[in-house]
């Protein structure tokens, strides 16, 4: 089974992984199950039985009994993508397969595959206990989108800021990096996809949820919401006018989609400071910044959008992004062996100090038993020196539970010389980002 978000790569891989064999792809339609069948029994026979008739199967089982049975000979890959339209349509599908699987496992040669971008249908209509095919799956894979280190390798030509930016204004989704053009600048770039009526991300978002869900109207305030600072529940339900209840239900939806997530601080196992907040940087970037301009876009002003955009505001979004990639980075050193610590869990922090009765936020902890990697993230373009470390230590000093601490700090504009004689620090530059 493979899953994920709409434009993450699913059907790419899957056609990358079929070239050099023999198999049937069907994608199934937002249609009726007799379109459906037509369209599939094309393809089973074009690839099992070429030179026989095109008349379709009378039945989706009799599609299937034909497929498993040729399959009991040779071993070929069958391939339903968009598999909830197709038992969406008709709610026996699932049984069906399951009773072939059943049926003819003993003996089959067949490498069935299902994929869907309806995360929360494969999930529960497909993985959970209650699925006729739970129990049946051999693997399962969920795809997500890149991290900034792959989403480099699809940028070549630009450098690492302006890849660690492309990267923060896409979300890592490779079909919005394959759409950025090397002979481009990056504001160009950004300038074609999102600032101009034409560019293929000026409606995405807003394309995303009326394919998703119904309701988009109310899901696309509650993502507004989120973007322009509102972070708990009781404020976003608010700022759409929904009640509290609703709101709880349709952000658990979006945060299935990977659109939203739930976080607590990294430190506690449950909390009452629970906050929402975006998970995909193209749905923040698009919110703050090209949703509040539609109209001055639609009037051919998104140039000049833009570069207001890029005259201030861009650098307070990669901000958080950048915080979002040291953290990324932190498990890729962890899996090379060159974390300063081992650690079992990484996020953000924030709350209360209890001896100076202020709040503090901590951009990352990173930590397992009694250890604990403190992280401080700046993305401006002046050197970090040892005032942000003393900083950084002065707020590690709320954790009295980790015996054994360490610091770690990612600059965008680098370190001063005094930070670089320390020995005991874990410093990370923009290029040190791409050396693991």
């Amino acid at each position: 089974m493979l899953y994920g978000r709409r434009r993450v790569g699913k059907t790419t891989l899957i056609n990358e992984f079929c070239k050099d064999k023999k198999a049937i792809y069907f994608v199934a339609v937002q249609s009726t199950m007799k379109e459906n069948l037509e369209i599939l029994s094309a393809q089973i026979l074009s690839v099992l039985a070429p030179n026989a008739p095109r008349n379709p199967f009378g039945s989706f089982r009799e599609a299937v009994d034909y497929v498993f049975s040729m399959a009991q000979r040779e071993r070929f890959v069958f391939a339903i993508d968009e598999y909830p339209y197709l038992a969406e349509g008709d709610a026996s599908v699932s049984s069906v397969l399951q009773a072939a699987i059943d049926r003819y496992q003993a003996d089959s040669k067949l490498f069935l595959l299902l994929c869907g971008s309806s995360m929360s249908f494969m999930e529960q209509q497909v993985l959970s206990s209650k699925s006729p095919l739970y129990g049946r799956r051999t693997a399962q894979f969920k795809l997500l989108p890149f991290d900034y280190f792959d989403s480099a390798q699809m940028l070549p030509g630009f450098s690492r800021e302006e890849q660690l930016t492309l990267y923060g204004v896409t979300g890592g989704v490779p079909e919005y990096l394959a759409r950025v053009d090397n002979r481009l600048s990056l504001r160009e770039n950004v300038q074609e996809l999102f600032f101009d009526p034409s560019g293929r991300l000026f409606e995405e978002p807003s394309n995303l949820l009326k394919q998703e869900l119904k309701m988009p109207q109310t899901y696309n305030g509650i993502i507004t919401a989120i973007a322009q600072g509102s972070s708990k529940l009781n404020e976003i339900a608010t700022k759409v006018d929904i009640p509290t209840s609703q709101c709880s239900k349709m952000l658990g939806t979006l945060i299935s989609l990977g659109l939203v997530r739930k976080e607590i601080p990294v430190t506690e196992q449950r909390s009452k400071k629970t906050l929402y907040l975006l998970d995909d940087q193209m749905f923040i970037f698009w919110h703050r910044f090209v949703l509040p301009d539609l109209s001055r876009i639609t009037m051919g002003l998104g140039e000049t959008v833009c570069g207001e955009v890029f005259a201030g505001p861009l650098q307070s979004h990669m901000g958080y992004a950048f915080e979002q990639c040291a953290r990324q980075h932190m498990w890729r050193a962890l899996k090379a062996q060159r974390s300063p610590i081992s650690f079992q869990k990484i996020g953000r922090w924030w709350g209360t100090n209890p001896k100076e009765r202020r709040e503090e936020e901590i951009d990352f902890i990173a930590f397992s038993k009694e250890t604990a990697l403190f992280g401080e993230c700046k993305w401006r373009g002046e050197r970090v020196g040892e005032d942000v470390l003393a900083e950084l230590i002065r707020k590690s000093e709320m954790f009295p539970q980790f015996r054994r601490k360490e610091v770690a700090l990612f600059s965008k504009g680098g370190f001063s010389q005094a930070l670089w004689s320390r020995t005991n620090l874990f410093l990370v530059g923009i290029d040190e980002m791409f050396d693991v």
